[in-house]
C-alpha cells in the first residue's frame, strides 16, 4: 500500500476530517485526510435527505452530511434529490391527479403535507421533506458539515443566490462555519456564480472533467467530485496537481463508495474523501487494514 492509502486509513478511524486543511505530517503522514462523507444523510439507513438521515449520521458518528436543495412554485427551498416528488413521497396519493408530481409545480405548504419515510419503512412513516432552514437548523444541532448540492439549477433561475441568502440568514456564511461548508452542483455556471458570489465559500464540481480542462475549474472549484468508476489514480494526482481559486491544490471526493472493496480502490486511487450511503461500512473497512 503506498503512503496516500496509508494516511488516509488512518485518518478514515476518525470518521471524518478537514477538506482544505494540510495535516501536519506527524499526524496523518505527508498527505490529506480521508474524509468519509453521508451522502444525503445516512441514507441506507433513513428516508434520504430528511431529518432521520442527518440524525442517523450523527448517531453513527459522521460530521459531515451531503443534500440537495430544490425549489418549490412559492420560490421555497426544500432538501430532496428527485425533480419529481413521486419516488420518495406519496404524493400520487395525495395529489392523484398532479403528474408528473414535479418539485416545481407544488408549494411549500403542500409538500409539507406529504409523507416522506413510509417509502423507506414504517418506522419513519409520517417523516417530512425538509425546508433548507429546517435542515440546516438540524446539521448544526449536530455540529455537523454540510456538502450542499445545488440540485437542477437550469430548473431555478436565480436559486444560487437564494440559497446563498439563506445560508447567510442562517449564519453559515460566516468564520465559524468557513470549514464546515462546500456548494457543489453539475452545473459549472452555477458554481461560477456562487464562487462569483461569494469568494470564500469552497465549492465543488461534481464530473470527471478531462485532465486537461482542470484549470479552467480551478478558477472556481476547489474539489473535483467525480464517481468513483470514472476516476484512476492516475487522474487523481492530476486534479492534485492544479491550485484552486483559494491557492490550494484541488481535492477530490468520490461517490457513491457503499462496500469495502470500492473503498479500498478508492483509497488507492488518493482521494480525499468519500461519499456513501453507508459510511459506517466504509469507516469498517478501512479500520480492518
Amino acid at each position: 500500500m503506498h503512503a496516500r492509502a496509508v494516511a488516509a486509513t488512518t485518518t478514515a478511524l476518525l470518521g471524518t476530517a478537514a477538506l482544505l486543511s494540510p495535516v501536519p505530517a506527524a499526524r496523518a503522514g505527508d498527505v490529506g485526510r480521508l474524509t468519509v462523507l453521508a451522502h444525503r444523510g445516512a441514507s441506507a439507513y433513513a428516508p434520504e435527505n430528511t431529518l432521520a438521515a442527518v440524525d442517523k449520521a450523527a448517531a453513527l458518528g459522521f460530521t459531515w452530511v451531503e443534500n440537495d436543495v430544490q425549489r418549490t412554485r412559492d420560490g421555497r427551498l426544500v432538501v430532496i434529490h428527485d425533480d419529481s416528488l413521486r419516488r420518495t413521497t406519496n404524493v400520487e396519493q395525495v395529489f392523484p391527479g398532479r403528474a408528473p408530481w414535479k418539485v416545481k409545480d407544488f408549494t411549500a405548504a403542500e409538500i409539507a403535507r406529504l409523507d416522506a419515510g413510509s417509502w423507506f419503512s414504517r418506522a419513519y412513516t409520517g417523516t417530512r421533506v425538509p425546508t433548507l432552514a429546517q435542515y440546516m437548523r438540524e446539521v448544526e444541532h449536530h455540529h455537523e458539515k454540510l456538502l450542499l448540492e445545488i440540485k437542477n439549477p437550469e430548473l431555478y433561475p436565480g436559486v444560487e443566490r437564494q440559497i446563498l441568502e439563506q445560508l447567510g440568514d442562517e449564519g453559515w456564511l460566516d468564520r465559524r462555519h468557513r470549514g464546515r461548508l462546500v456548494v457543489q452542483s453539475f452545473s459549472a455556471d452555477s458554481l461560477r456564480l456562487v464562487h462569483r458570489l461569494r469568494p470564500a465559500v469552497t465549492t465543488g464540481y461534481l464530473g470527471t472533467p478531462s485532465a486537461a480542462t482542470l484549470p479552467r475549474y480551478a478558477g472556481f472549484a476547489d474539489l473535483i467530485n467525480p464517481s468513483v468508476g470514472s476516476i484512476s489514480a492516475g487522474y487523481v494526482r492530476s486534479v492534485h496537481s492544479v491550485h484552486g481559486p483559494h491557492g490550494r491544490p484541488l481535492r477530490v471526493l468520490t461517490w457513491t463508495v457503499d462496500d469495502a472493496v470500492t473503498a479500498w480502490k478508492a483509497v488507492g486511487y488518493g482521494v480525499d474523501g468519500v461519499i456513501s450511503n453507508k459510511p459506517d461500512v466504509v469507516r469498517a473497512a478501512l479500520r480492518a487494514s
